[in-house]
């Protein structure tokens, strides 16, 4: 019979091994546990596992996982006791620092709208090669399409962009992948960069500060992420300063095309700059400026926007919508005075202010919500209807006449 001083041990193994399992790890038999890649992971150490030291916040076992998700190694040789081969992404066997994934550094960063693109965006953009130093940078314009404030589908957007800003036209991304921030972040890492530059405008730099350093460890493993201001934004300041992707779409809907010219870069022929305004006015389906002011440029018609909120016409509880900066999408969990709380379909908590939401997003979790599979006479479907039409109470009346047994 075992003595109880051996059960405890083969116990403490064993909740080792169902770790190790759970993490996706590989044995050698020895006590080693490697990823699906090959790397060095962790060791059995007192009956539990003591994982290598990760990179950045979270590290050990949050790399650990993440690490568990790539293609499985070749198999040992029968009987071998040494490590499982190196790291595709590292050097050869037997040079020095072979075990180590390559690090790619820093990369520098934008995700935006640009819709439309304006002079303003090349500020931004000259910030992010110059924040680079010769180095890494990338543009990733958002996805979102609708006819009010994202009237420019991501390609049109893209070949303008590049047509506006050619010295950067090789680094603006076309990846539909790329719909938010987390997106652009989780791509990053995966390409072996362990730093990342955020480059976004003065207004905006809180919001990413904590969004992005919030989820580090958890989407994503960087030892550092830097959210850099490209410059400060006055919306009332003439030129560059002042010029926003509103002020261009307002200028669209009222048929005012001096005062657009005046939002793209000078070096821009007469012509393109035409086809652009013509191409905007005809994806907004807008026919005047006043009409529509607070959906298509809410920044510049902010009481028409906030009086449509507190009417609960407009980002209801439960109402799936996106956040304009950072591409995130989520449903409506809390309503502030002129801010919302949303949660992702991942579980990611984040703070908008109204103005720079949109609930016309067109994703997939949209039209579900659009469309629930909600049962007639049902407490979700009375729910549902509530939120739909704005009513505060309904009845109801559901067996009010059925006969008691």
């Amino acid at each position: 019979m075992k003595n109880f001083l051996n059960f405890l041990s083969e116990a403490k193994l064993s909740r080792a091994v169902e770790k190790a399992k759970r993490l996706g790890l590989q044995s050698d038999g020895h006590g080693n546990w490697y990823d699906r890649s090959g790397k060095y992971v962790a060791r059995t150490l007192d009956g539990d596992l003591e994982f290598a030291k990760g990179k950045g916040k979270g590290g050990d076992e949050a790399a650990a996982k993440k690490a568990a998700s790539a293609e499985p190694p070749a198999p040992a040789a029968p009987g071998s006791q040494e490590p499982a081969p190196e790291d595709s992404k590292g050097k050869e066997s037997g040079e020095e620092g072979g075990d180590e994934a390559e690090d790619k550094g820093t990369v520098t960063v934008a995700f935006g709208r640009f819709n439309p693109p304006t002079v303003g965006h090349q500020k931004l953009l000259d910030a992010a090669a110059s924040q680079s130093s010769g180095g890494d940078y990338k543009i990733y314009p958002s996805r979102s399409e609708d006819p009010k404030k994202n009237p420019l589908d991501p390609d049109t957007k893209i070949g303008f962009m590049r047509v506006m800003f050619s010295k950067h036209g090789e680094r603006i991304v076309n990846d539909p992948d790329m719909k938010s921030i987390f997106d652009v972040l989780k791509r990053a890492d995966e390409d072996g960069y362990s730093t990342v530059n955020i480059m976004v405008g003065s207004d905006r730099q809180s919001e990413f500060e904590k969004l992005a350093n919030k989820y580090n460890g958890e989407l994503y493993d960087f030892e550092t992420i830097n959210v850099v201001s490209a410059g400060e934004r006055d919306p009332d300041a003439e030129g560059i300063s002042g010029m926003s992707a509103s002020k261009m779409r307002a200028a669209a809907a009222e048929n005012d095309y001096e005062t657009f010219k005046g939002g793209v870069p000078s070096s821009l022929d007469d012509d393109t700059a035409k086809d652009i305004f013509n191409t905007l006015r005809r994806k907004m389906k807008v026919a005047t400026k006043e009409s529509y002011l607070w959906q298509i440029a809410p920044k510049l018609d902010f009481q028409t926007l906030r009086e449509n909120y507190y009417l609960e016409k407009i980002f209801r509880i439960g109402d799936i919508v996106e956040n304009l900066n950072t591409g995130l999408i989520g449903e409506i969990v809390r309503r502030g005075t002129n801010h919302l709380i949303c949660v992702t379909p991942g579980g990611q908590m984040f703070k908008s202010w109204i103005k720079d939401l949109n609930e016309d997003c067109g994703c997939d979790h949209s039209k579900e919500k659009k469309n629930p599979p909600y049962e007639v006479g049902t407490d979700e479907y009375r729910k549902y209807a509530m939120r739909m039409t704005g009513t505060k109470q309904i009845k109801n009346f559901i067996n009010k006449y059925k006969k008691k047994k």
